[in-house]
């Protein structure tokens, strides 16, 4: 089920209304039930996956729990995250394995064994397996005590807003949310709902539009030039930020319809200084993950200079495997790990880290920004040998970058109108202004102190901008579903 759909907005106006009519001890076993109808809304039968993984993570982290011995508690948790990973490497890595091995056999001239087979990937099986897995760690760490109902647990795992895609939320703040009382309260509508309706303006306004364009290129790379590559390149740098942080807007907003606070994902990301001050705004449930239980676990900083950079770079290549089986993903994944030594050899030698003042700030943002943009060619690639041709032509025709008719030849073959490419632009920079007003705050909370009106034509342009200007007739998935 599709939060871009009608038959989702049915489907959560009917749960919330029924929410705060059942008394508050059925609140919970409501959201379980609306959980699984949400899960089983595309393809019913997964929902037997998450039923074993969330059983054997429950029954593993409780033997963890109640084990005296030291030795049995590491058994189990290792245990615990075997089975974690390994359910996620049959149904997520095995096709990509078995194909490379092919390619390396076919190489030198081998017959391979195996024949090529594929895999239907369950949607979000990375996000409820990460958030599962840090549950265990949890446990064996003592942060947290085990939850001792089953269905209870298994509604941590599946609540539906954050289920397919995130936010990765810990227990510590989710679990104790989800069961306490909740009482109807018209400004967590209000809040949840313009969470929401941000969220479809990037969606469907921004990232669904730009989409158009940006397969257009990446799908036939040769038959374009390094102007197109560029414009592409940067388009896709907006797509997946609005489309990633336009669901996570989405589940925010639809979480605080029902009083429960998730963790913010995103915090105007391009405005970062340095690629570390990047993934510190970036999809922060996922870089919090990987820094609490993969970073600081092989030594963090705390250790040898080279041995910091080693722990860096497998930890972002984890990463980037982690988004997708395709080798185009690793690559990204070492170019952010190599991005990150960069920089902290940077502040090493410059003794700083610090803001500087305004223009200088502004000439490293912008620096910072197409360091960002360059790494996703590899992540929207569809081969490594896609992003490598488009990485050796980016400048094949930069001369012919002032011929105002080759540039419009190009726009126009690019699969969108001059109209739609303006309206992309000046919905990106709209986004930007607003962003750039947030420092401080979300613009939900700024504008509360301004009067009616101003807060009236704010979000009458958004939503007016979402219904004539959105796109809602080419599928609509959001790109981490994959993931």
């Amino acid at each position: 089920m599709l939060f871009n759909s009608v038959i989702f907005l049915i489907f959560f106006a009917v749960t919330l209304i029924l929410y705060y009519f059942l008394p508050f001890k059925l609140k919970w076993v409501l959201l379980l039930l609306a959980s699984c109808v949400f899960y089983m809304w595309w393809r019913p039968e997964f929902i037997i996956l998450i039923l074993i993984s969330a059983f054997l993570n429950y029954f593993l982290s409780g033997c963890i729990n109640v084990s005296d011995s030291q030795k049995f508690r590491k058994f189990f948790l290792f245990l615990n995250l075997f089975v974690n990973f390994a359910i996620l490497f049959v149904f997520k890595y095995a096709v990509f394995v078995n194909h490379s091995f092919m390619e390396l056999y076919e190489y030198f001239g081998m017959k391979y064994p195996i024949s090529d087979f594929d895999i239907i990937l369950p949607m979000g099986i990375s996000f409820f397996t990460f958030q599962a897995a840090g549950y265990a760690i949890d446990v064996y760490k003592q942060k947290i005590k085990p939850q001792l109902n089953f269905f209870k647990f298994m509604l941590y795992l599946m609540f539906f807003p954050q289920l397919v895609a995130g936010p990765i939320e810990r227990a510590d703040n989710l679990m104790r949310q989800l069961f306490s009382e909740h009482k109807f309260n018209t400004d967590n509508i209000s809040a949840g709902v313009k969470f929401m309706i941000m969220g479809y303006f990037k969606k469907v306004v921004i990232a669904d539009r730009v989409a158009v364009l940006v397969n257009t290129v990446f799908n036939s790379v040769e038959d374009f030039g390094g102007i197109a590559y560029i414009i592409a390149t940067l388009f896709f740098t907006f797509q997946i930020y609005c489309d990633f942080s336009g669901y996570s807007d989405i589940a925010i907003g639809c979480a605080k319809t029902f009083d429960i606070d998730l963790m913010k994902n995103f915090n105007r990301p391009y405005f970062s200084i340095n690629t570390k001050d990047f993934w510190r705004r970036w999809h922060i449930s996922l870089s919090s993950w990987f820094r609490d239980y993969v970073y600081i676990p092989l030594g963090g900083s705390r250790c040898l200079l080279i041995r910091k950079y080693f722990n860096l770079m497998i930890t972002f290549l984890l990463s980037g495997l982690w988004h997708g089986a395709n080798w185009t993903f690793f690559i990204w994944g070492g170019l952010h790990g190599g991005f990150q030594v960069i920089c902290d050899l940077k502040n090493k030698i410059l003794k700083t880290d610090k803001p500087q003042f305004f223009i200088l700030n502004f000439f490293r943002i912008i620096i910072t920004f197409i360091l960002i943009a360059f790494a996703w060619i590899f992540f929207r690639a569809n081969t490594v040998s896609d992003s490598f041709y488009i990485v050796e032509n980016l400048f094949s025709d930069i001369e012919n970058i002032t011929n105002i008719q080759y540039i419009y030849d190009i726009l126009n073959s690019m699969g969108l109108s001059i109209f739609e490419i303006i309206i992309c632009c000046c919905s990106i920079l709209f986004l930007m202004f607003i962003e750039f007003f947030e420092k401080k705050d979300v613009i939900h909370y700024r504008l509360k102190s301004l009067p009616f009106i101003f807060r009236f034509v704010f979000y009458y342009i958004i939503v007016a901008a979402i219904l004539a200007l959105g796109v809602f007739g080419n599928g609509g998935e959001f790109i981490y579903f994959q993931f």
